[in-house]
């Protein structure tokens, strides 16, 4: 079974940056593609960034030139760098497979909070 525990959250002024990192149990994380995804207050959770298990990227507009996804295999590892982060950051941000595979529960997620 997947297990998801994300970390690194805080908060940091604009323009500022953060780096978040999820690690994930299982022997299979090498083969997984993984998306880091986030939730503000009253809306949808989105996808902001995805790595193949090929380590392509894909990244929502909004974020787009501002973070970086990467992966560690051999630590089961994904992390997202958020550069020039702005108030509209703000979130709860999760990791987990991309797309989201039917089983695998959400962690806890960790907040980020970005001050004007």
């Amino acid at each position: 079974q997947v297990q998801l525990v994300e970390s690194g959250g805080g908060l940091v002024q604009a323009g500022g940056s953060l780096r978040l990192a999820c690690a994930v149990s299982g022997s299979i994380f090498s083969r997984m593609s993984m998306g880091w995804y986030r939730q503000a207050p009253g809306k949808q959770r989105e996808l902001v960034a995805g790595i193949t298990s090929a380590f392509t990227t894909n990244y929502a507009d909004s974020v787009k030139g501002r973070f970086t996804i990467s992966r560690d295999n051999a630590k089961n590892t994904v992390y997202l760098q958020m550069n020039s982060l702005k108030p509209e950051d703000t979130a709860a941000y999760y990791c987990n497979t991309s797309p989201v595979l039917l089983g695998v529960t959400w962690g806890q997620g960790t907040q980020v909070t970005v001050s004007s």
